[in-house]
């Protein structure tokens, strides 16, 4: 059986760095920090490692219904939705992925995109 991408980067450990550090550039960031303003980030932390973790092939599982409900009050645009992608881009390839392994990860947000952005 072929390694996922997940096993290949160290499992939910590797995963929880990386999400650690793309939230770090998200509360940098001014197109979309505002969204995260009175959130418990150690439960989003967590919950978004999990995600990341299904999108490489890891043991979690995500329903776009699930994903539509949780994401729907947020009334995320098009351009927030764009500029997270780029964050986790730049954080998945400093943290050494190679680029199939974050076209992946970014083909399966992609694929998620009409379910996240609800402005």
């Amino acid at each position: 059986m072929a390694e996922t991408i997940f096993e290949r980067y160290g499992g939910f450990a590797a995963v929880r760095r990386v999400v650690s550090d793309f939230y770090e550039r998200v509360l940098d960031s001014p197109v979309i920090s505002s969204h995260f303003e009175h959130v418990d980030m150690k439960r989003l932390l967590d919950h978004q490692a999990r995600f990341i973790s299904y999108t490489m092939g890891g043991p979690a599982s995500y329903t776009d219904e699930h994903l539509r409900r949780v994401h729907e009050r947020l009334e995320i645009s098009a351009e927030e939705f764009r500029e997270a992608l780029v964050l986790l881009t730049e954080t998945l390839e400093d943290h050494g992925f190679e680029q199939p392994d974050i076209d992946h990860v970014a083909s399966e947000l992609r694929r998620r995109q009409g379910v996240i952005v609800t402005r």
